[in-house]
């Protein structure tokens, strides 16, 4: 589907969804009045029509109408606007671009991130997961300051702190690895295919997990955390973990405390030490040893 065509498409979901409810009339008034998308042209009744089954087909939302009065469109499934779907974060993407479109004239007062050289090979992972095509690649290691050729089934990628990462299996041990794309210098499609694992689930192989850590050295544990009143806020609105991995026990007027389900592991210990003092691990006494510990080397060092 064309960039402008999708953009369109997310213009409706999110006018609908701001709204709550609409008629057409209003719909096609607000339409006009982004001439950046709509030219100023009116919107066919035959065409939103048509692009209601396409936002039903793209990001599996339901766009419905009353039966009765005002005749008014509505998400009829709006609780999927909020998980952790490839459709969300499609829609989430295309509503920044619909955002930045015909900002140029005021480009230099929107500062984006920068995302890492993987997203090149990130379009060809894509492509043998959807043909179970083996590739090559060559990568490069931190620890050893140097390059080394692997042959891979890709099983699936993941996005975390704006960079792609591939857990694929290396050939022939069937070792289960992840990779990061921005350390790939050069990759290519097989010509071999491999037969995707019925035993694997990338939601079970993630389970628990913060970031991209899979260590089973760290197995899934209740972590509490007592965070002050004002980054209390933050983890409310920008959880750690997913819904239902994290759940606030108490909120008073000084701090509050949450409680979490995860794997402890090298990536979530950083995160915490992130939070400053702000935040204090509760339980378990072991990672409350283990943040205590770091946090007095980092003191050690920069006294």
């Amino acid at each position: 589907m064309a960039l402008n065509q999708t953009n369109k498409l997310v213009w409706i979901v999110e006018t609908i969804n701001r709204a709550g409810k609409i008629t057409f009339e209003d719909l096609n008034r607000k339409w006009m009045d982004n001439v950046d998308l709509s030219g100023g042209e009116e919107m066919l009744k035959r065409t939103f029509h048509k692009w209601r089954d396409s936002i039903f087909n793209t990001f599996g939302l339901i766009i419905d109408c009353e039966k009765g009065g005002q005749y008014r469109y509505y998400i009829s499934n709006t609780s999927d606007l909020h998980n952790g779907s490839i459709e969300n974060w499609l829609l989430s993407t295309y509503s920044v671009s619909n955002s930045l479109v015909g900002c140029k004239s005021i480009k230099d007062r929107i500062i984006l991130e920068d995302i890492p050289s993987g997203m090149e090979y990130l379009d060809s992972i894509i492509d043998a997961m959807k043909k179970n095509k083996m590739i090559h690649i060559t990568y490069y290691n931190y620890w050893r300051g140097d390059t080394k050729q692997h042959y891979l089934m890709p099983l699936c990628v993941k996005l975390f702190h704006q960079r792609w990462y591939m857990v694929s299996k290396t050939w022939p041990t069937d070792y289960l690895t992840i990779f990061c794309l921005d350390r790939i210098k050069d990759l290519r499609l097989s010509s071999h295919t491999f037969e995707y694992p019925d035993d694997f689930s990338p939601e079970e192989y993630f389970n628990g997990c913060f970031g991209i850590i899979t260590d089973e050295n760290y197995p899934i544990q209740r972590v509490l955390l007592k965070v002050d009143v004002r980054q209390a806020h933050y983890l409310r609105d920008l959880p750690l973990l997913p819904s239902g991995a994290q759940k606030e026990l108490e909120h008073t007027n000084s701090y509050s405390i949450f409680e979490l389900q995860v794997r402890p592991s090298i990536d979530f210990q950083q995160e915490l030490l992130c939070q400053g003092d702000s935040l204090e691990v509760l339980e378990p006494q072991w990672l409350r040893d283990e943040i205590a510990r770091i946090s007095k080397g980092i003191w050690e060092k920069n006294k």
